[in-house]
């Protein structure tokens, strides 16, 4: 039985398909929980965490910050409180002592995961590869799983 995969009738996705957006958006959704509870070690509202996460290049519209930060305190990860700051109400947030153990629960498994991915993307064991004949094998298979042009 043979496993191929023939890139000439096997459809691409262009980067910019809708696939490709609602994967990406799946991947962003669970990095800004995991963000946006690190940026929260220190007492922060709104508009100075969303500064802080655009300055390390992680972008958040307000439409998306505000309803996760209730979120996160309604799952008791953060506590908030209203102060006049400057004239002005303010709401600061910041982690709960449960936030704080999540948050490093999170780390670690975000750890296991990044470590488990450069493996699989960055390594390819000799062992799977003829590059003489083109082809990938999967140990105990038969046949090549890819036979390329």
């Amino acid at each position: 039985m043979m496993h191929s995969i023939d890139p000439r009738t096997t459809p691409r996705l262009a980067p910019d398909s809708g696939v490709f957006d609602a994967l990406r958006l799946e991947l962003r959704r669970g990095c800004l929980v995991v963000a946006v509870l690190a940026q929260l070690k220190s007492e922060q509202y709104g508009y100075t965490l969303r500064k802080a996460l655009s300055d390390d290049g992680l972008m958040i519209d307000e439409s998306t910050l505000y309803p996760l930060l209730r979120r996160l305190e309604s799952q008791g990860l953060l506590v908030s409180e209203w102060r006049e700051e400057n004239k002005r109400n303010k709401r600061f947030y910041r982690l709960s002592p449960t936030g704080a153990r999540v948050l490093e629960q999170l780390l670690e498994e975000w750890r296991r995961i990044n470590t488990s991915l450069e493996r699989i993307v960055d390594h390819r064991p000799e062992s799977l590869s003829n590059p003489q004949a083109g082809e990938t094998q999967i140990p105990g298979q038969r046949e090549p799983l890819v036979k390329e042009p």
